[in-house]
């Protein structure tokens, strides 16, 4: 499928392996992933940070595999998922730093198409969001809402 802003086509990604069991090589319970999640979300990292460290550290090849959850899903049963989903705090950092960029910059013509851009993104990940109930009804995009949601992160 092809790119929304850019003239490219999306390359396609890893595939897991289709295997839906645990492999036996791996020696965690189920409770004790769980709460090796948990652990690491109140450090401050994130659902694919705490992916990457269970991989890396502990040789947890897939969470989903052991526990039949997901990060994001185990994160939120626990309470510790972030009020904002990751990718749109992620687009709402980015537009923080294109904004303070402009100011310095007046003239970067580039980067105000790509900040208006980067806005209507956010703009339809939110409608998406307040269609499947993750972001309140009354919600919308703001620059000044947007910088001080990034200040608290």
């Amino acid at each position: 499928m092809a790119r929304m802003h850019a003239r490219k086509k999306g390359k396609s990604g890893s595939k897991k392996p289709p295997v839906k069991t645990a492999p036996r090589w791996v020696s965690y319970k189920k409770a004790e992933v769980e709460k090796l999640v948990v652990n690491l979300a109140k450090e401050g990292n994130r659902s694919a940070k705490i992916g990457l460290i269970l991989r890396d550290k502990y040789g947890i090849p897939s969470v989903k595999q052991i526990t039949g959850k997901s990060i994001k899903s185990i994160m939120k049963d626990s309470k510790v998922y972030p009020n904002y989903p990751e990718d749109l705090l992620d687009l709402l950092k980015k537009a923080v730093n294109l904004r303070n960029h402009l100011e310095r910059h007046r003239k970067d013509y580039t980067s105000k198409r790509n900040l208006v851009n980067l806005e209507s993104k956010i703009r339809r990940l939110g409608k998406y969001y307040i269609k499947t109930n993750v972001l309140p009804k009354d919600w919308s995009y703001d620059p000044e809402r947007a910088k001080l949601v990034v200040q608290q992160k």
